[in-house]
Order: structure tokens, then sequence, then C-alpha cells
């Protein structure tokens, strides 16, 4: 799968240039901090470094594809069954991403920039107090900020 980016490819002329991913956060504010953590690419975790940004989303709202691509599979961050261990693997123009937290209407095929991907699971079953969000990572585990 592609990167984020071609090597050929301008950074900064792709900046800002992914659909709003969350009904009611037309502007992808990213997750402050709170009990669990913070939302930020890097940010400090248990015993890791957090890979990804989290966009604010209401639990229960449409997610929308970030950019037109293709869903090339399920994803799971988890190893168990909670209410919230699922999301896609998508890719398309020169980008690859991993969006959990999420039920997708679909694990594989076509969609378009804005198109609904699915609805954000419910947060606050697993996590109480969390301020809910969709978790976006880029395959290859740069920062995906500066596309929001």
């Amino acid at each position: 799968f592609p990167s984020r980016l071609s090597r050929n490819c301008s950074c900064s002329a792709l900046a800002g240039q992914w659909n709003s991913i969350c009904a009611g956060n037309p502007s992808n504010i990213i997750r402050s901090c709170d009990r669990h953590g913070c939302g930020h690419f890097g940010a400090s975790r248990s015993q890791r470094t957090h890979n990804g940004v989290d966009v604010e989303c209401t639990d229960g709202s449409t997610v929308y594809a970030p950019f037109t691509g293709k869903i090339i599979r399920q994803v799971k961050p988890y190893n168990n069954n909670n209410a919230i261990n699922n999301g896609v693997l998508m890719s398309g123009g020169g980008f690859c991403v991993k969006i959990f937290y999420i039920k997708p209407i679909k694990y594989n095929g076509s969609i378009k920039k804005g198109e609904k991907l699915g609805v954000l699971l419910p947060m606050q079953r697993v996590y109480p107090g969390i301020q809910s969000h969709i978790h976006i990572q880029n395959c290859d585990l740069s920062d995906p900020t500066g596309y929001l």
C-alpha cells in the first residue's frame, strides 16, 4: 500500500486536504487531554507513544471518508471483543490510514471523500469519561495532523 505520500509529492500541497471526518466537528478538532490521555500525535501512553490523532466525535455520530480511495479491509485496535474494537484500513490518493472505533458501512470497496464511512462506536462503554473520538493513524506511522 502507498504510504501517506508519494516521494514526488509536496507535503504542503496536501495539507488540510482531508474531509471533515465526523459529523458535528467540521474543523476536525483534535481531542484534548482527559484522564485517559491526550489525542495529539506522539502523546504519551502507559507503555507506548500515541501513533495517531484522535478527532473529536460524539458516540453514534456519522463518520465520513477523509479522502477518495478504497476500503481495503477491517482492522481492530485491540486483542479483545470490547464495544469499540472495530475499524477500517483505507488507501487512496497517496494516503494509507487506519480508522478506529467505528462501525463501517462496508469492509471493502471504493469510497469517495465525504461519503459516509460508518458511525462512531460507544466509547463511553469502554472508557467512561473519555472525550469520544475517531482515531486516525497513517500506515507508515507518520503524523497525520497536517492533513486534518
